[in-house]
């Protein structure tokens, strides 16, 4: 089964997406599963992760909703308040629903690099696990020090690192970042999402722009341990869900099939526990 590990649904009125303004004009409008089955079917994808696009339990509640609807939702990755005295409490509601797989603290949009490893944290990092949720770490470069040494704390949690902690690829640089993601790769079991690169890239971007930081990926996590995902639909502010698509097979060409399906699909089966997609 092919599987988009990353998209997203939003529906504009609920009011709480505050990242998604006016200015972005071409995603500012609701985006729902209706609009990405037509997509899917055509690049021949059977299932997806629905990932949070806002900070609130009322979102994940609203996706999990959608699941209910779209079996073609195999995971949700929600957000609950990690910093919230009931953070575990909260948690233990939310994974009663089936499709809940994972969870997403929007990491990269708070100032201080070290607040993961805050110790208040530590309930909702422990109920995360004890729910058998798996964590997505939304990074940006700078970030990755800090999410080294939140990962040795919690050597057996399932993460997944989004977008391959965003890398500088518009200023055609890969000083620090590759270094921490070789790190990452070698000390940890994390998992990490070959998706988001198009919207770090300049807006004339090409396959040969992209190549660089994939290879990377692929030398240092392996196939075994990358998971594709389009991050539909924030990546049509570069990128058409079909010319990802066609880049994706361009970047991956010299890999084999079964490395191929590892990455395109088998990875995120077992990156979420996605028995509903077995």
């Amino acid at each position: 089964m092919r599987i988009d590990a990353h998209q997203h649904f939003w529906s504009v009125a609920r009011g709480d997406y505050g990242w998604l303004t006016p200015e972005l004009e071409p995603i500012y409008r609701d985006f729902l599963p209706e609009d990405l089955a037509p997509l899917m079917h055509a690049a021949g994808i059977e299932g997806t992760v629905l990932v949070q696009a806002a900070p609130t339990v009322a979102e994940s509640e609203f996706m999990l909703s959608l699941a209910d609807d779209a079996p073609f939702i195999k995971g949700v990755v929600g957000w609950v308040d990690f910093e919230a005295a009931d953070a575990g409490a909260q948690i233990a509601v939310l994974a009663k629903h089936p499709a809940l797989v994972g969870l997403r603290p929007m990491i990269q949009d708070i100032p201080d690099p070290q607040w993961m490893l805050k110790d208040a944290l530590a309930p909702a990092f422990e109920a995360l696990q004890a729910n058998d949720l798996t964590f997505d770490a939304l990074t940006l470069p700078h970030q990755l020090g800090p999410l080294r040494r939140l990962l040795t704390r919690y050597p057996d949690m399932r993460v997944v690192i989004d977008h391959g902690s965003k890398p500088l690829i518009r200023d055609n640089t890969m000083d620090g970042w590759a270094e921490d993601m070789k790190a990452l790769a070698r000390e940890t079991n994390a998992f990490c999402k070959l998706s988001g690169l198009v919207t770090e890239a300049r807006h004339d971007w090409t396959t040969a722009d992209l190549q660089p930081y994939v290879q990377h990926l692929l030398d240092t996590f392996g196939p075994d341990r990358l998971l594709w995902g389009s991050d539909w639909p924030v990546c049509t502010l570069a990128s058409s869900y079909e010319r990802w698509c066609s880049t994706t097979d361009e970047l991956l060409r010299n890999l084999s099939g079964q490395q191929r399906d590892a990455i395109l699909g088998d990875n995120a089966t077992r990156a979420y526990n996605l028995r509903s997609a077995i």
